[in-house]
């Protein structure tokens, strides 16, 4: 191996003249730039995007969650929390008390989702525009997951 080999004298030099090629590209030709003039520009996302969380409801309203656990222990995050209760309809046998999401832990990776046997939880809202002004506003409950009425901001 030589010297110049030894130190990547040519490999730096290459990759400088790659660089400066891409500098010039740019300078010289801005408008076949690819940018969206956010937020006047939405991006358009592929229908597989999986938005912010919600419950499904059954038909009286109630959450379709039978509280299995399959979603919290599903999730590699470990960011959705549920308290499981008996549910005074003997055809069903639980419900969740509680359901908690800490949305900044989430990864949205859609294992929750997928986990899910009864089709309870879905990540199909669309929403990625999260905003809030305080970290605590991050974790969502069941009454948030289920009357999801907000666009984005919490």
């Amino acid at each position: 191996m030589s010297l110049g080999e030894r130190v990547y004298v040519g490999e730096v030099l290459r990759g400088l003249l790659i660089t400066i090629r891409h500098l010039l590209r740019n300078i010289f030709a801005m408008k076949d730039m690819p940018t969206v003039q956010y937020p006047e520009e939405k991006p358009r996302y592929s229908d597989r995007f999986r938005g912010r969380h919600r419950l499904m409801k059954r038909d009286d309203g109630s959450p379709r969650c039978v509280a299995c656990m399959m979603c919290s222990t599903a999730c590699p995050a470990d960011c959705i929390h549920i308290t499981a209760a008996e549910h005074p309809d003997p055809t069903i046998e639980k419900y969740p008390e509680r359901f908690d999401i800490d949305l900044l832990r989430c990864v949205y990776c859609g294992l929750c989702e997928e986990a899910c046997p009864c089709d309870a939880i879905r990540m199909d809202t669309g929403i990625y525009e999260i905003v809030a002004d305080a970290r605590e506003k991050f974790f969502v409950d069941k009454d948030f997951l289920l009357n999801d009425e907000t666009r984005g901001t919490l």
